[in-house]
């Protein structure tokens, strides 16, 4: 604590002034300065006053800035959609055509299809009747015979990859004859993979079970339940082909309403 004491100091009594600090340990006044009375001390002492009020504020000023409070930032407000798609409109068109092409699934070729439903099976015998040609029963061969047109894609593919028996039964030489010009005039001899030599006949059921028995194919497709139950045991996997949902044979014995369809064209 700081006093400042007005007194006279010499014999003549002028006044004069003294600065006294109070040590509040020891109890007691202590001088820190003594001024005279002329001017040039009036405006020293007038400096100090100044000088110990100045500091006196500013010892108990607090340490931030006065007033002050930060300024609160605006939250962002929470969207219940996020929109992770690039806008279209910014782009140009011929960009975002090239986008979307990238981001197309990729559809299989008809060859991939094939090799991946006979599971890279290589030898494949199948029947005519009801399955490559309209006609369902011998009988219905000795008037006519008609290559399916959905299914002659399916055959060409199967042909470049497998090594394809196809086999019928008929009930005569004509027959034999016109069913082999039917396949011809659809084409199905021009892929090169398919000749007329793999093409067999027989004139009772129980020799196209004996044709593949002996050809021990990968796969057989047949329409003929009787003869898929029978071969179930003997071949590695089979296709019967149905019209009606029936039930299942055996549990490597596939079911199809057609050809084209166990192949999704």
């Amino acid at each position: 604590m700081i006093f400042i004491v007005i007194c006279g100091e010499n014999v003549k009594s002028e006044l004069g002034f003294s600065l006294w600090f109070h040590d509040d340990e020891n109890l007691r006044f202590v001088k820190i300065i003594e001024i005279g009375k002329d001017l040039r001390s009036v405006w020293a002492l007038v400096a100090v006053v100044c000088t110990i009020i100045f500091t006196w504020r500013l010892l108990l000023a607090p340490s931030g800035p006065h007033g002050r409070q930060p300024k609160p930032q605006p939250q962002p407000q929470p969207s219940s959609q996020v929109n992770t798609q690039p806008n279209s409109n910014l782009l140009p068109s011929s960009t975002q055509t090239v986008i979307d092409d990238l981001f197309q699934p990729v559809k299989p070729t008809l060859g991939q299809i094939v090799r991946q439903r006979l599971n890279d099976g290589r030898k494949v015998t199948c029947r005519l009747l009801g399955i490559i040609l309209e006609e369902s029963t011998p009988e219905e061969l000795q008037n006519q015979a008609t290559v399916r047109s959905s299914v002659l894609e399916v055959v060409l593919e199967m042909t470049k990859f497998c090594d394809l028996y196809l086999m019928e039964t008929v009930l005569d030489d004509e027959t034999e004859k016109r069913v082999l010009t039917a396949l011809e005039n659809a084409g199905i001899f021009t892929s090169g993979g398919l000749i007329k030599d793999k093409v067999l006949f027989c004139s009772k059921e129980v020799g196209r079970t004996s044709f593949v028995r002996q050809l021990e194919p990968d796969w057989h497709i047949d329409s003929n339940r009787e003869i898929s139950s029978q071969l179930a045991r003997f071949i590695k996997c089979q296709l019967h082909i149905s019209p009606l949902k029936t039930e299942q044979i055996a549990p490597n014995v596939f079911t199809s309403s057609s050809l084209e369809q166990f192949f999704g064209v």
